[in-house]
């Protein structure tokens, strides 16, 4: 889980960001951001406030959006990582077709079974 007690808890004290701790800090960015779904989320399934609920699940969305911000950018600094990713989503396909599970081919412009 992220840890929010400090803002910036993967920079060197009183120094701009190496390459290495911008790296680390999107990373923590997209957790960040996955946390802030899970919260917005569960506390709309928690109300029956049709106003709360609408506005939560949409601010929601808007940090899914957050999320492909940062994976996009995290793929520029690291790119090295990007076999690592792809690899996972191989096998995770691969998993999901054995058990008769369409996978959708997904593109920039969304995703079609």
């Amino acid at each position: 889980m992220p840890e929010f007690s400090h803002a910036f808890s993967g920079c060197a004290a009183k120094s701009k960001l190496t390459h290495s701790e911008l790296v680390r800090s999107v990373r923590f960015m997209i957790a960040a951001e996955y946390e802030a779904i899970q919260l917005y989320e569960q506390l709309a399934e928690s109300t029956d406030n049709e106003a709360a609920r609408k506005v939560l699940l949409d601010i929601a969305r808007e940090e899914m959006e957050h999320v492909g911000e940062f994976r996009r950018l995290l793929s520029v600094l690291a790119p090295q990582d990007e076999p690592y990713y792809m690899h996972g989503v191989k096998e995770t396909e691969e998993a999901l077709e054995e058990i008769g599970v369409p996978v959708p081919m997904c593109s920039s412009s969304g995703c079609k079974q």
